[in-house]
């Protein structure tokens, strides 16, 4: 699943390809992708629209017009396209047709991505509702902090890892990366919330700064695939813990588990401390 760093490179390389650009007609080939609006209502407050702006809030991606948002959140294998008259993808379900003669295409293989149309809103409104609304500080955010991880942990039972992956605790972490940000504060992943002491949660936002500023620097992490017009990035080949076989710190067998449901790469050696279980 595309993480906060994936989501930003897309941010970043599709803006300069569709700034300025006017939508002229809209072609929607999987309904289910449209959440809050009919097809007809979905196209009407599109149509004739400029694309201004794009910002991006955890995961989802806002496009920015004169009068409307469009929200779109790519989920599992979502991406975006520009083409011009290219034959459909069979994994294509939404295209915008541009005054350009161009088409920015939304193609996604399981349909799991989202797209919602708000119009005549401002978007300090827009952030007060669904569903940009349901997620917490990003870790760039200086109200992220050891007090405000303090009091979403604390009474928690739930491993920090699942905790972590929780978009209304903090927004932009995925699987990934929280793997990586536990390894580099050497948190065992099955640890409690509520037992993350102070020095522990500022490590996990200076390390989930650092993972993520490096990440979208090197224009995010291509194992599961994502796209910004065809651009794949380069982090993976800097990941410490994750899909790795050995603990580049201390050479043990990296382990991989569960926790809550989700794959999990950690080492037994550098991340064990009081009161971990494994």
């Amino acid at each position: 699943m595309p993480e906060l760093p994936e989501v930003e490179t897309v941010r970043l390389t599709l803006l300069p390809l569709i700034k300025n650009k006017k939508i002229i007609s809209v072609d929607i080939f999987y309904e289910n992708i449209i959440k809050n609006a009919s097809v007809l209502e979905f196209k009407e407050k599109l149509i004739n629209q400029t694309f201004l702006d794009i910002l991006r809030f955890g995961k989802y991606l806002v496009f920015v017009f004169e009068n409307s948002f469009l929200i779109s959140h790519l989920r599992m294998e979502g991406k975006f396209y520009l083409k011009h008259n290219e034959n459909k993808d069979i994994h294509e379900h939404v295209r915008f047709y541009l005054d350009s003669g161009e088409t920015l295409r939304y193609n996604d293989v399981r349909k799991f991505g989202t797209m919602n149309i708000f119009s005549n809103i401002s978007l300090t409104d827009l952030l007060k509702i669904k569903p940009l609304n349901q997620l917490g500080y990003e870790p760039f955010d200086p109200k992220l902090n050891s007090t405000y991880l303090k009091n979403k942990f604390k009474h928690s039972n739930r491993p920090i890892k699942s905790m972590l992956l929780d978009q209304s605790i903090i927004a932009g972490l995925g699987n990934i990366y929280v793997d990586e940000v536990l390894f580099l504060s050497k948190i065992n992943p099955l640890k409690k919330a509520k037992d993350i002491n102070e020095e522990q949660l500022q490590l996990i936002i200076d390390s989930s700064i650092d993972t993520l500023l490096k990440a979208i620097k090197l224009g995010g992490t291509t194992i599961h695939s994502f796209s910004s017009d065809g651009i794949s990035g380069k982090f993976q080949n800097e990941l410490l813990v994750h899909t790795k076989n050995t603990c580049p710190i201390c050479r043990s067998n990296i382990l991989k588990i569960k926790v809550g449901g989700r794959g999990t790469y950690f080492c037994p050696v550098c991340q064990k401390g009081k009161g971990d279980a494994i």
